[in-house]
């Protein structure tokens, strides 16, 4: 920060405006190495002492200086916003992801604990195929969209801590904190949670604490709340093993690491398998999340204009497994139910006895392999998917929402059904989160362009307030 005074405008009584002009004209033009006064100082300050009635003095450095960065701030808005329009050839699929994976897990939440049996009673021979919205008109999200969300708002804590201070813990450590913070809405009250300030040992780094909704407890995993509760942090969660379960708590929830991240492959897939490894410790709890990151990622990213093969991703992500994790114990379970899920879609069996032969989906590999099959087996289709996925004698949301989050990338926001667009419990926070992925943070350290809402959501911790 660089402070400076009206030079020469005091007892030599040189004209202000002449000097303020040769002030801005030599700032302007400075170079150092190649730098400019933009590059070296975040602020250029003129302390001007000016007594008089008309405070011309003032007035003159004031003209130049009260906004001396407007053209370069132009300029970083302009370019902002082409990174930002740029960035929206993958708009479609990430909504798509989120959107879609919150849709399954609002048409399988009601009927999670009913068996395909009392399904079928109440809603006749086809299933569940519609929301159930609750006595408040929506259609609830479970704990699976919930933790999704914080999953996300951690991703981008630590892309806007990259991006501002130059330095960037793995993403693992940014989603834990926003565990935390998704636990805290499932042990205690926004007002509780609101009487602390936030980005503080009591926890706080999530804007998502900002919305009342998020603090209803929609049938938590106990793996979930058990881990976290402990509050345990690892460099390594797989290597940690926190537990042996390998419950779906874990794949249910890091579909955001595959719509965020460029990476290599084989480093992405690991970190899937570590979001994963926060809570669930035995390897098909988290090697599977490595699996379904693999595909989406792929899915998102492909060149625009190409068609996906579906089945080549899903096999692609098969073997990126083996190699990621040769030798593990529970390895061949994993191929084996990847396979199978393949194998079934291209049959001409009914729905129900393929799940069948695929598990409940209370495990994480029992999930993948009945949304791989769903997926799969209407690539072409969101709704026969995602209906396909939850009506079953099984964990209905997790199934759903993990084929929901394959299909919507698949296909594309813009091809889910209206009926699946009314009526969803906070969609405009699911779609807002999808946009901020996709837009990425577009400040940083060595630019003073600034983004309020960023700001607010992702340094802050607080949600934005829009203006009316």
């Amino acid at each position: 920060r660089l402070v400076l005074g009206a030079f020469g405008c005091g007892a030599f009584e040189n004209d202000a405006h002449i000097v303020s002009d040769l002030f801005y004209k030599a700032l302007k033009e400075f170079k150092f190495d190649g730098l400019t006064v933009n590059d070296l100082f975040r602020s250029i300050d003129f302390a001007v002492l000016d007594n008089t009635e008309s405070k011309y003095n003032f007035n003159e450095f004031s003209r130049n200086f009260a906004d001396f960065y407007r053209d370069e701030d132009k300029t970083e808005a302009e370019l902002a916003a082409e990174r930002i329009k740029a960035s929206e050839v993958r708009l479609d699929a990430i909504r798509g992801c989120l959107y879609g994976g919150a849709v399954g897990d609002a048409l399988g939440y009601p009927v999670e604990f009913l068996s395909e049996n009392a399904i079928f009673r109440a809603f006749g021979e086809g299933g569940i195929t519609h929301f159930l919205p609750d006595i408040d008109g929506t259609a609830h999200i479970s704990d699976d969209t919930q933790m999704t969300l914080f999953t996300a708002n951690g991703l981008l804590v630590g892309d806007t801590r990259g991006a501002m201070r130059g330095i960037q813990s793995e993403p693992r450590h940014y989603v834990e904190m926003a565990y935390q913070d998704w636990l805290l809405t499932q042990v205690s009250t926004i007002e509780e949670v609101n009487s602390h300030a936030r980005y503080t040992k009591e926890g706080g780094f999530s804007w998502l604490l900002d919305v009342p909704e998020l603090y209803s407890r929609r049938a938590p995993g106990n793996t979930c709340l058990s881990s976290l509760l402990t509050g345990a942090k690892h460099n390594d969660y797989v290597a940690a093993k926190i537990n042996d379960s390998k419950g779906c708590g874990g794949i249910m929830r890091v579909a955001p690491l595959a719509l965020n991240y460029r990476w290599d492959m084989a480093s992405l897939d690991m970190e899937g398998a570590q979001l994963a490894a926060v809570t669930h410790g035995n390897s098909l709890g988290y090697m599977p999340a490595a699996v379904l990151v693999h595909i989406i990622n792929r899915i998102v990213f492909r060149t625009p204009g190409t068609e996906v093969c579906l089945k080549g991703t899903v096999l692609e992500a098969r073997d990126k497994a083996v190699e990621l994790f040769a030798g593990d114990e529970h390895l061949g379970e994993l191929i084996d139910i990847i396979d199978l899920a393949v194998e079934l879609s291209e049959n001409s069996e009914p729905d129900l006895d393929n799940t069948h032969r695929l598990g409940e989906g209370w495990v994480a590999e029992e999930t993948l392999g009945i949304a791989l099959y769903c997926a799969l087996r209407y690539e072409d289709d969101f709704s026969k998917g995602v209906i396909a996925a939850v009506n079953h004698n099984g964990d209905s949301d997790s199934t759903g929402a993990v084929t929901g989050n394959i299909l919507g990338a698949l296909l594309g926001y813009g091809a889910i059904e209206e009926k699946w667009k009314d009526r969803l419990e906070l969609s405009d926070v699911i779609l807002e989160m999808a946009d901020d992925i996709c837009h990425g943070c577009q400040m940083s350290e060595y630019s003073s362009y600034n983004d309020p809402a960023w700001t607010s959501k992702y340094i802050r911790m607080r949600r934005y307030a829009k203006s009316k």
